[in-house]
């Protein structure tokens, strides 16, 4: 059984795929942080800002392969315009993302994508593999579509990544108190390193999931 945190439909908001259609299944769980506040100072990664803990959001629950891609395609628009897509995210997807459920996924028609920090190995029939390094930790995904590295973090700096075998490079403000201050950071580095591209949090600039 997959243990899921929530599911919904949405506009991707980071990233090469910004503004388009896509139904986001958030799996619980992650191999750098609890989700526990009060584990927040034990964490590997102390900026996260996402809830991925336990199973109670929209949709979200226990289910098999084929459970839960008939209930993420049940989310896309009736009427077959465009090619449904899913993006597998957490917490980290990859500790329960498997080519079963990618099977499923595919079976359902569906476009499969996968936002992860680049620790575990990812599996085989992934259409999309977007990797978000965090600092203090050992990346052995070296290669996929689309490497966001969240700017500025101590020990997590660009030219560490930029050899990896990824066909897109994307550099993102760290939202914080300081974020004005990383935002013009980030500009700066990405006009001065143009390999690296900007990508911007446009759901919480637009205000949506």
């Amino acid at each position: 059984m997959y243990k899921v945190k929530e599911i919904y439909y949405t506009l991707q908001g980071e990233g090469f795929h910004t503004g388009r259609p896509a139904i986001f299944c958030r799996f619980s769980g992650c191999n750098l942080w609890s989700g526990r506040e009060e584990d927040r100072h034990k964490a590997i990664c102390k900026f996260c800002d996402t809830d991925f803990w336990g199973m109670d959001g929209e949709e979200g629950g226990k289910f098999t392969a084929e459970g839960l891609a008939k209930k993420v395609k049940s989310l896309w628009p009736s009427g077959g315009e465009g090619i449904p897509y899913v993006v597998c995210t957490g917490g980290e997807p990859l500790l329960q993302l498997d080519e079963t459920m990618i099977e499923a996924f595919h079976q359902e028609g569906l476009e499969v994508a996968v936002e992860t920090n680049g620790t575990i190995e990812a599996p085989k029939g992934l259409d999309w593999i977007c990797m978000s390094p965090k600092a203090g930790t050992d990346i052995v995904l070296t290669k996929g579509n689309e490497l966001k590295l969240v700017f500025p973090q101590v020990g997590a700096e660009p030219e560490k990544f930029i050899n990896l075998d990824y066909e897109q490079f994307f550099l993102q403000p760290m939202d914080s108190p300081e974020a004005a201050q990383n935002t013009k950071l980030t500009l700066a580095y990405c006009l001065s390193h143009p390999k690296w591209s900007l990508s911007l949090q446009t759901h919480k600039i637009l205000d949506i999931p």
